[in-house]
């Protein structure tokens, strides 16, 4: 068996707030093979963005910052970098598409310049030739009239073309992993099938590991093959996507699922998960997901559950994983 391409262990971020420091991030563990597409999905405030965040060592510090665990790329530790040894690894090794290219891509610079930026920033090679390979990369992802369009301002593209855009730069230098944030965010459904087709079709063509963090479950179903599923920044959840989908373990997973519209079920409603995120403020001694559980139990609001391993290698961080809960999918 191949060693992993990533592998995160224990990982903990907390952010500085005026009253006090609390985690972001709280002991998250998972691993990442070649050429594999991982999902991680959660509500807003989940720890996701955070997560691929720390893996680049782009937090904004302060006030956030690693406060312990580790991550390995290629076996090699990235917790600890200096700041050149991360810009060096951005690009050729890891490349991200960030959520939202709007703020991403510099208003007053042509596409063109940030992408021809981004590979003469890893490679020695002239503005002319930088040139043709951003010509190239705009073509790879869809781009008509790459030529001409390399010339255009951000604000003169639309939705899409900026995210086609974005994917462009995060390929320009063949990473090995590709981290990418909501990359369908604000889309049309017809827009995002179109761009999940297009990273799929680069990843296997490239055998790129994907990390693709989402809120959107039917995402998820369509694009990955392993699940993480987040709550409050720990771990609730992980698996084969066939194996979480036919049969989540954790209430806040069914919830999800439940939530999500249906072709096979017939209702007039969709199920809601009642209540909120806890505030990144809030201590909860037990399990986060407890105050809005319908399972939970005095164990639940009073230690954190540990991760269980309940079948064909699928893990649930819940004391009750095996007992069906009410409104939870079969």
């Amino acid at each position: 068996m191949h060693p992993p391409l990533l592998s995160v262990k224990a990982l903990t971020t907390t952010f500085r707030t005026e009253s006090g420091v609390f985690p972001a991030v709280d002991s998250l563990s998972f691993d990442v093979a070649p050429g594999e597409v991982l999902g991680i999905v959660g509500e807003s405030g989940s720890g996701k963005s955070v997560t691929a965040l720390s893996i680049l060592g782009l937090l904004p510090d302060p006030p956030g910052r690693i406060a312990s665990g580790s991550i390995r790329f290629q076996g090699r530790e990235i917790v600890g970098m200096s700041k050149s040894e991360l810009r060096a690894l951005r690009g050729p090794s890891i490349g991200m598409i960030f959520q939202e290219p709007m703020t991403s891509l510099n208003p007053v610079f042509r596409i063109g310049d940030q992408i021809i930026e981004t590979i003469r920033a890893h490679e020695p090679v002239s503005k002319a030739q930088a040139r043709q390979r951003a010509i190239g990369l705009l073509d790879r992802v869809g781009i008509a009239m790459s030529e001409r369009r390399l010339d255009d301002y951000p604000h003169q593209l639309s939705g899409g073309m900026r995210q086609r855009v974005m994917i462009a730069i995060a390929l320009a230098c063949s990473p090995r992993l590709l981290l990418a944030d909501e990359p369908t965010t604000a889309l049309d459904v017809t827009i995002q099938a179109q761009l999940l087709d297009l990273l799929r079709d680069i990843q296997r063509e490239t055998n790129m590991a994907v990390v693709i963090i989402t809120h959107n479950m039917g995402v998820i179903a369509e694009f990955a093959d392993r699940v993480l599923v987040m709550y409050a920044g720990r771990l609730a959840e992980q698996g084969t996507v066939d194996a979480v989908f036919t049969t989540p373990r954790h209430p806040y997973t069914q919830g999800l699922l439940a939530s999500t519209p249906s072709l096979e079920r017939e209702e007039t409603r969709l199920a809601t998960i009642p209540g909120v995120l806890p505030q990144l403020t809030e201590t909860l001694p037990g399990c986060r997901f407890a105050p809005r559980c319908a399972r939970r139990s005095d164990a639940c609001l009073q230690s954190k559950p540990p991760m269980v391993d309940t079948g064909q290698g699928q893990l649930a961080a819940c004391f009750h994983w095996d007992v069906s809960a009410p409104g939870a999918v079969p």
